[in-house]
């Protein structure tokens, strides 16, 4: 988890919602089966400063050489996320939040054909995955990368999977982002 998700809202609607000014250059939505490899719109802040950017969904650490150098990091475990050389340095200070509808999980029938399963908020139109990012430059190729930090699942969804992504809620935005001062570590938990 997370390997598939949804974000159906305009980019204009996103950017009130976090109170972001959006780039020009975001992926167009809606879009349902949002994959690995491909751009995400992610909220970032300077200072109090927000912005809602492209980011390639697939986290490239600064020592691989070209995009499939080695395994396609588009998750990082909350619990190891502080000690993983890969993760550590935008744990503590590159964290973004990744807008979403919802987000897609399979389970096997008796017969071994998948099932999925579309998770999303029962009260609202969007979420917030608590994500890290990585500015990647290689042979004159530049690009901003992200992953989605998961956790282990809630009670009700460990039915059918064991993690999750990690949830931000919107009073801890300002927390996650670095504009409300440390702690953000105590966030990285499944959501209730």
């Amino acid at each position: 988890m997370c390997g598939r998700f949804a974000i159906t809202l305009p980019d204009e609607a996103v950017a009130r919602l976090f109170a972001a000014t959006p780039s020009n250059d975001l992926p167009p939505v809606p879009r349902y089966n949002v994959c690995p490899t491909q751009d995400v719109a992610a909220v970032t802040s300077a200072g109090a400063a927000r912005r809602l950017r492209p980011m390639r969904w697939g986290f490239l650490p600064h020592w691989y050489k070209c995009p499939t150098d080695g395994p396609l990091l588009i998750n990082a475990r909350a619990e190891s996320i502080a000690k993983k050389p890969a993760f550590r340095d935008a744990a503590s200070a590159r964290r973004c939040l990744i807008p979403a509808s919802g987000f897609f999980e399979w389970t096997k029938d008796a017969e071994g054909k998948r099932l999925p399963w579309y998770i999303h908020p029962a009260e609202s139109d969007a979420l917030a995955f608590a994500g890290i990012w990585q500015d990647w430059e290689a042979e004159g190729v530049r690009l901003t990368t992200c992953a989605i930090v998961t956790t282990a699942a809630s009670t009700a969804l460990s039915a059918i999977h064991h993690r999750m992504p990690v949830v931000v809620a919107p009073d801890d935005w300002p927390l996650w982002l670095g504009e409300a001062g440390h702690g953000a570590a105590r966030l990285m938990r499944p959501a209730p």
